[in-house]
């Protein structure tokens, strides 16, 4: 078991010097690999993080890291040092984040997670929040996926996450504050544009390029095919939505992705809107924590500020688009 073996390695003598300072210094350059990007990240001089990680390395008697000229990678200490450090930090911060409430203070860091998708909107949304609320510092942690942004979510690392299914491997709550359209869309001069209003089933005759399993987009994508009878036609799997507007624009295939990535490339008519059938597909933006968080005046103002705000601005991004094409968002 972990915890026994760090018992083994770590004695209570070791330990008793240890300090927050360097758990957080440690668990940064763990997330980087990177001395150096630890340091821009955490407003210090490289000089300083390392002083940190050998004070750390010190007081346990391990190396955390194995060091290879400028590549860095956990030890096998580390790698389990690191849940531990994770925990007491997720400790602190929750105990901070209680006395906040007694204090009623929106300050502090508040750590917001999202899935990719998220990222073409939330950050403006974050930009006027903090207008509101300087005294908050703001971090925003991106998930590759869906999976990914649940493990950020369970683990603690962040206080709210934005995206569209919530977890149900997890005891949370979530809140609806969003309509979340996506469309099929494709290159000028396609030939599926021809058809006017074309069934779902012409859609079978062209390539996908679609997101990997994972993926919040690749669920809705599958499951709507799922419950019109229609296999599609999958021509390539891609890590992100901006590998897959990039090749459909070179030709590749048609894509199916969330409007909110697609305002940029829509105005510029770079790719345009196949008006099928059934679409847009629908679900709804959520802003979701776990139940057993008690949250922090900061967090709580931000989830207000999105359950207020959040709807009306993304439906004034929705408008031109949705407005102008052949149907409607319910």
């Amino acid at each position: 078991m972990k915890g026994g073996f760090l018992m083994s390695l770590v004695a209570p003598s070791q330990t008793r010097n240890i300090t927050f300072r360097q758990l957080r210094v440690f668990t940064e350059v763990a997330r980087h690999l990177s001395f150096a990007r630890a340091a821009e990240a955490l407003h210090l001089t490289p000089p300083a993080v390392t002083m940190q990680v050998k004070e750390l390395e010190a007081a346990i008697a391990l190396p955390l890291f194995d060091r290879q000229g400028r590549k860095v990678s956990l030890s096998t200490a580390g790698e389990y040092f690191l849940v531990y450090a994770k925990r007491l930090l997720a400790t602190l911060k929750d105990a901070d984040d209680a006395m906040l409430r007694f204090r009623r203070l929106e300050t502090g860091l508040l750590s917001v997670g999202l899935v990719s998708t998220a990222k073409y909107f939330v950050p403006r949304l974050l930009a006027r929040f903090r207008e509101e609320h300087p005294g908050v510092e703001l971090r925003l942690q991106v998930g590759a996926n869906r999976e990914e942004l649940v493990a950020l979510l369970a683990a603690g690392e962040v206080d709210l996450a934005i995206m569209g299914r919530p977890p149900r491997e997890l005891a949370t709550r979530a809140e609806p504050f969003a309509a979340h359209p996506h469309v099929f869309v494709a290159p000028p001069g396609h030939p599926v544009l021809a058809q006017g209003d074309p069934p779902l089933s012409a859609l079978a005759h062209h390539p996908l390029l679609v997101r990997e399993a994972a993926s919040g987009t690749r669920a809705l994508m599958d499951r709507f095919f799922h419950e019109h009878r229609i296999e599609p036609h999958i021509g390539m799997v891609m890590p992100s939505n901006e590998t897959i507007k990039q090749a459909v624009m070179a030709g590749m295939g048609l894509g199916f992705l969330s409007l909110h990535t697609l305002g940029l490339e829509l105005r510029a008519r770079e790719l345009l809107l196949i008006p099928v059938e059934h679409t847009p597909v629908m679900r709804s933006w959520n802003v979701v924590h776990l139940q057993a968080k008690l949250l922090s005046p900061a967090a709580e103002a931000f989830r207000y500020f999105i359950l207020e705000q959040g709807e009306a601005w993304l439906a004034a991004h929705d408008r031109p688009f949705l407005g102008d094409a052949p149907f409607t968002a319910p």
